[in-house]
Parts: C-alpha cells; structure tokens; sequence
C-alpha cells in the first residue's frame, strides 16, 4: 500500500505536532504523521502526577537504557522516552524552561544564523500563552501552548526557597524572562487540573482537517532515497510481523523522531558514518560521519533529606491521605495529584568567578526509593538535585544492528569531562548547604543520602557515580552546523547535508546544551523549522533592552 503527500513527518513529538499543525494550516498541503506509539488515550498522561506510572509503561514509553560507563561506575540507567502522541512532552514533568538567551547566542556564534536569541524569541512568543507573571517583551499571550504557575505550595518548598535567598540567590517571578538566574516554584505545561502536552496543545484542535493524516502505531524503518532525494518513508503498522506500508512525499520528509529515533532512522536507511554501516551490513547511501555523534544530557545526583515537623508527599500518597487528595483534585483545587515531580527551580553558578549560572538545582518535599522518580519512599522526605546547565562531555547514539526494531547503542559518556565534574561537585555542595540551612533545620531531621559521613571531593563524586542519573534532556545526536564542521548532520535551515528533500526538525538538532529542560526548545525548533519548510521569512528580530543579554 502507497500514499501519497507533500510532506511526511516522521515522529509526533514536542517539535512534530507542531510541524503538524502549521504545515497543514494551509489546505493544500497534504500531510502525513506517523508515530510509533499510541494515541495520547491513556489518562495518566493527562494527570500530572501520572509521570511516575508513565516513566515505566511500556505502551507509551520506549523505556530505553544507556550503556554503561565510567560515569555511572558502570550501571546502565534508564533512558524514557515518549512513545505516543506529544511523545515526551506527554510523559515529562512539565517544567516549562527556555534556557538563557547566550545559549542560542552560542548556536549563532558557531554559524547557525537566524539562531540567535533575539531571532529566536519572537518564536518562543508565537506559540505560548503565557498565564502569570511576564513582560510582554519575552512572554507570548495568543499562542496554542499553555504555561502557567504552579499553586501549590508547602511548607519545604518555601523554607527551600528561603534558603536560597539568605545566601544571597535571588527570588525571580519569570525565569523565562529578562534573565534565569534565580530561585521560583516551576512554570507548567498544563493548565487547570490537566497536563498541556504538545498533542493537546497543537494537534488535537486540528485533528479534524482533511489534509491531515495522522498514522499511530506506525513503527517507521527506513527512508526512502532515490538519486540523492528522499522521497518518501516505510513503516510497519503492528510491528515486526505487521502490516508493511509506504507513504511518499512529493516536497519534503521530515525527521521528528526525536534525539534517539531520528539518527538511529537516518542510520537504518543507509546515512551516516560509511564503515559503521558497512560493519552493520548496511547499505551505504549517503556518508555522513556526524549521524549519531555529540550526544550530550544533564546529569543529577539527588540529595535526600528525612523530614520531620511537616507532611511531605510521601505520606500523601497512602490511605486516607490519598483518596483526601484525589477528592480535591476532582475539585479543582490544589492536591499532589496535579503535580510534576519538581516543584522549585533554581540557577546559580558554580563559584563566584561565574556568572552566568551554570547549575540548576530542583527541589521536592518528596523523596524518592535509590532516587528513582517512579518510586515514593515510604518515610518522609525530600529531595535536591543538581546539575550542570551545560556539560561538555560528549557520548553517541548509533544503529546496533540493521534490524529496525533492535535497540540503539545509547552512550552518553557522563561525567566525562573534568569542567563536567567540577561543576557536579559544586552543585553537590550547594544542594548540601541548602539542605542543612537554617531555614531548612526545623524540617530536617537528618541526610540520608549520601549521608554526613561523606565528605571528600572524591567521595562525594564517587557517589555521583554510583546513584546520579538522567534528567531526561538528551540532545544533538544531528547537529546543527555549517558545512566547516565535520560532526554538522545539518544546515541551519535544517536541511540534511547532501541530501535533497530530507531535513530533521527536532532536539537532535542542537548544536550545544541548553540550560533548560528541552521541550521548550524542541517545541522552538518546530515552530522556527516550519517557517524554512515553507519557505515563509523570518520573523522579525526582537530588539531588546541591554539587560536582556543576562538572561
């Protein structure tokens, strides 16, 4: 069977409902999304608190692993990824973070033009609204995406908050505004009881247009090239042994399949390095050595505190307690059942020196079985996490076989820089100090993990080793470069080098980290990348007031 579109969207995640939704807004485009998961039906999706059933269902999940490595003293860690509509930013914790304005200056230093902060924000502004504290300078009021504030708080969070501000870190309404360094309850994707994913968001409104095919369970295996052109896509609906189908695209096929899928796909199709395919058996289309290379993720040990004096999350999840806060969630009202798993952002620097903060702790008055977010403790506690807005170690996603359906090679090399592990132990630090604050002592009853015996440099980054894990922001396995690179996969209009009709749209296409968490900017990618598959111009750079360049 064989359909035929003028564009074919490979991934329904942060960036692909986006792509979606603006490039079937014109009716005589014909579009085509696949996604290898489900419909977005489950309903713990939709309940914020549903994220720790969610990091672990395979059905919505594709519940990969990293290999392991020195970093992780040799463990492999679990690497979730959203496998249904709104992919990710269906299963995340909803924080909704842009990064600093000289991380995308960066992007534009490197020689990705249009990439620059001031070229980028009138495109964070198009697709937000933003409900809650902001300049209209930085923050969008008529957009499809939701952001609001959390309101709930407690106790352990204000203390935390309280913490900070007497060392001097200040309090800041709008992180996503003038300048991120600060401390605040998180701003949300969701809006009322309910999470705000990138499929609510930007494609169950328009579900119904006719020129919009949307193909769930759609496992995709290759990309079809013909005379240096993709032209078009194969699939398989049901799996291995499922229904074999191929769709065309007359214009372009667009990569959406996120960090992981959208290398491993270009791999499987023959693109990438010519003797890694060759030593995989596969056929080799196109040599292009960047496909899979400057994997990069932030990497957090978690501090966890025993609470006293206080009910913390942890108690709220059992017996009376609950069905107490299922009740109030029915009403609207603030229960833990509306929450993400962090509830305090904080970015600071690692040492006076620096400023342009380059860590980021979180806080929860929950803690959490061996720091698993899936898992409450059953005492009451609460947790710091901190880690370095923008490491430099370097790891890889690659094809392990030529067989479609058997994992990728997920290899981050955490910790392998040294900047990297100077800056984790800073924040440990940091996350310890805030922890036995005064503001903090009449809730603390005392560390559990890593414990006060733990002291030393080397044992505190030992212990990093041994429980630190993923914070879920993998990114730039198809970088973004000019064609001086040799790692670049793409152009700066996202266009795969070498190839015609074939770009990828999504966070694998960052060239460095983002201070952030990335859907935020994977939704960005989406909306600037469907400008350039248009063809339409660029909006107009913001002008900004001097301060901005803080941010």
């Amino acid at each position: 069977m064989v359909e035929r579109y003028d564009y074919v969207i490979v991934g329904a995640g942060s960036a692909g409902c986006v792509l979606a939704n603006r490039l079937s807004e014109n009716p005589s485009n014909k579009v085509c999304l696949l996604e290898a998961g489900p419909a977005d039906w489950n309903p713990l999706i939709h309940i914020p608190a549903g994220f720790v059933k969610t990091l672990k269902d395979p059905s919505v999940n594709w519940l990969f692993e990293t290999e392991p490595s020195w970093g992780t003293n040799g463990r492999s860690i679990a690497a979730p990824r959203g496998k249904t509509l709104g992919g990710s930013s269906s299963i995340n914790g909803l924080v909704f973070n842009r990064g600093q304005s000289m991380d995308f200056d960066t992007w534009a230093q490197r020689g990705n033009q249009g990439w620059g902060y001031a070229d980028i924000l009138p495109y964070f502004k198009r697709y937000e609204t933003r409900l809650g504290n902001g300049s209209p300078v930085y923050r969008g009021k008529a957009g499809e995406q939701v952001i609001t504030d959390l309101e709930w708080r407690h106790p352990l969070c204000d203390a935390f908050i309280q913490a900070a501000t007497d060392m001097g870190i200040p309090l800041n309404e709008d992180y996503n505004g003038v300048i991120q360094e600060g401390i605040s309850y998180v701003q949300r994707t969701s809006k009322g009881r309910l999470r705000h994913s990138a499929a609510k968001s930007f494609l169950n409104p328009i579900k119904s247009r006719k020129n919009l095919h949307i193909i769930t369970h759609a496992h995709t295996t290759s990309v079809t090239i013909e005379t240096g052109r993709a032209t078009g896509v194969a699939f398989s609906r049901g799996g291995r042994h499922g229904e074999q189908r191929q769709v065309l695209a007359s214009c372009e096929v667009i990569l959406s399949a996120g960090v992981v899928g959208s290398p491993h796909l270009l791999e499987l199709s023959g693109i990438g390095d010519s003797n890694r395919l060759s030593e995989l058996g596969i056929d080799v289309v196109h040599h292009l050595p960047g496909v899979g290379e400057n994997l990069r993720d932030h990497y957090a040990p978690r501090f966890t505190g025993r609470a006293k004096n206080t009910s913390t999350i942890n108690e709220m999840t059992r017996g009376p307690k609950l069905l107490w806060e299922i009740v109030k969630y029915a009403l609207g009202k603030p229960s833990i059942v509306g929450l993400g798993p962090t509830l305090v952002y904080c970015f600071w620097h690692s040492e006076p020196s620096i400023r342009n903060h380059d860590l980021q702790l979180t806080f929860a008055p929950a803690s959490y079985k061996e720091g698993v977010q899936s898992e409450i403790d059953t005492e009451p506690g609460f947790t710091c996490a901190a880690w370095q807005q923008r490491p430099e170690s370097l790891g890889y996603i690659h094809a392990r076989s030529a067989d479609p359906y058997d994992r990728p090679i997920i290899q981050p090399n955490y910790l392998d820089a040294e900047e990297d592990r100077r800056v984790v132990l800073a924040g440990m630090k940091l996350a310890r100090q805030l922890m036995h604050s005064a503001a903090l002592a009449p809730f603390l009853d005392y560390e559990v993990y890593p414990g006060p015996h733990i002291q030393s440099d080397d044992d505190l980054l030992q212990i990093a080793r041994e429980r630190g894990t993923t914070t879920y922001h993998m990114m730039g396995t198809c970088r973004m470069g000019p064609n001086t690179d040799p790692t670049a996969v793409v152009d700066d209009s996202l266009r795969v080098y070498g190839l015609d009709g074939l770009r990828v749209i999504d966070a694998s296409i960052m060239p460095t980290m983002l201070s952030a968490n990335l859907n935020a900017g994977a939704m960005v990618i989406g909306e600037k990348g469907s400008d350039m598959v248009l063809g339409k111009p660029s909006l107009e750079p913001l002008i900004l007031p001097a301060n901005a360049q803080a941010i």
